[in-house]
């Protein structure tokens, strides 16, 4: 699959937005500050394709990339931290649970920060996950921020917080630099069974 053949498809407000043409659903779920995009772009090899905001709290519809014509990239809302009125937030809310719904997803991919504990909206995003049944995996992000002697605890709490499964892959992962690109496009290319 070409990662560098991608285009903006649609910024889904609602759920009668959402693409009609069927194709497999890689979505991106993580807290505003968390570097989502970053990551995304990392995969596409692209320095602004998501957008990248200095103020988290960019991503406020669902939007959906095609990738190579053969699958979508969703990125969702972030959640927890962007400054918004409690309206905007509620109406986040709504369409990511209607998303979900719509048992549109073959591969979830949650994104959280390496360096601190998985917060309860974070735990929130994996129980749902786990839940519904839906393939996902844990991208921790921001690894090069870390020591060495930090990497392995850290990793034990995020997988201990979130309640995984020994069967959920968590992949240290570093936008900045590239770290665990090749993994996190092994599993998408899996999902997409490419």
């Amino acid at each position: 699959m070409n990662f560098n053949n991608v285009e903006f498809l649609i910024s889904a407000a609602a759920t009668k937005d959402f693409p009609k043409t069927r194709l497999p659903e890689i979505a991106f779920a993580g807290k505003s500050n968390v570097g989502k995009s970053s990551v995304i772009n990392r995969i596409l090899n692209r320095k602004n394709f998501a957008r990248v905001g200095d103020k988290p709290g960019k991503t406020i519809h669902v939007n959906y990339f095609t990738v190579d014509k053969k699958c979508y990239f969703v990125d969702l809302p972030g959640y927890g931290y962007a400054k918004v009125s409690q309206a905007e937030k509620d109406r986040w809310g709504k369409l990511m649970e209607d998303y979900f719904a719509a048992g549109r997803i073959d591969l979830g991919i949650l994104i959280v920060d390496y360096r601190h504990p998985p917060t309860n909206n974070d735990i929130t995003m994996a129980q749902w996950f786990l839940d519904s049944g839906c393939p996902f995996v844990v991208v921790a992000n921001k690894m090069d921020k870390l020591k060495k002697s930090e990497l392995e605890p850290n990793l034990k709490t995020i997988r201990q917080d979130l309640g995984l499964p020994e069967t959920c892959p968590v992949i240290p992962f570093s936008a900045e630099k590239g770290n665990g690109k090749d993994e996190l496009v092994r599993h998408i290319l899996a999902a997409v069974k490419e």
